[in-house]
């Protein structure tokens, strides 16, 4: 996925219940309110987007192009930073907010869209992390 990151603020609301919706554009949005990419970071950067039926996304079947191990790269001001995908999971939308994934991780990546098999009741979350810098 070659794709722009445009930054996002949730409500406090949002933030409080746990269940971020982005709008609904092809885009995908960086979480400010957590961390920031790079080794240095002091939390989990979170990198969401939505998977649309009929329409082009560059979160669509990005569960079935990501595996553990494939390497991911973000491209910050800084430069490029490197994440190895860890975990490619799948969550209930109506869970997500109690997930392991909202825990304080520094420099870990963390990606989220729908589950094109599930649009309305899933979601997609890969986990990554920093690889060292060359």
């Amino acid at each position: 996925m070659d794709q722009a990151v445009l930054p996002l603020s949730p409500t406090e609301q949002e933030t409080s219940l746990g269940s971020i919706v982005p709008p609904h554009t092809a885009d995908a949005y960086w979480l400010t309110p957590y961390g920031a990419p790079g080794a240095w970071s002091t939390n989990t950067t979170y990198i969401v987007g939505h998977s649309w039926e009929g329409r082009a996304s560059p979160f669509n079947n990005i569960s079935s192009l990501s595996q553990p191990g494939d390497v991911l790269t973000v491209t910050t001001a800084e430069g490029p930073v490197h994440y190895k995908i860890d975990r490619v999971t799948t969550e209930y939308k109506d869970t997500l907010k109690d997930s392991a994934i909202w825990d304080k991780a520094p420099g870990r990546l963390v990606l989220i869209t729908c589950f094109m098999e599930d649009l309305g009741g899933k979601n997609i979350i890969i986990q990554a992390s920093p690889l060292p810098a060359a």
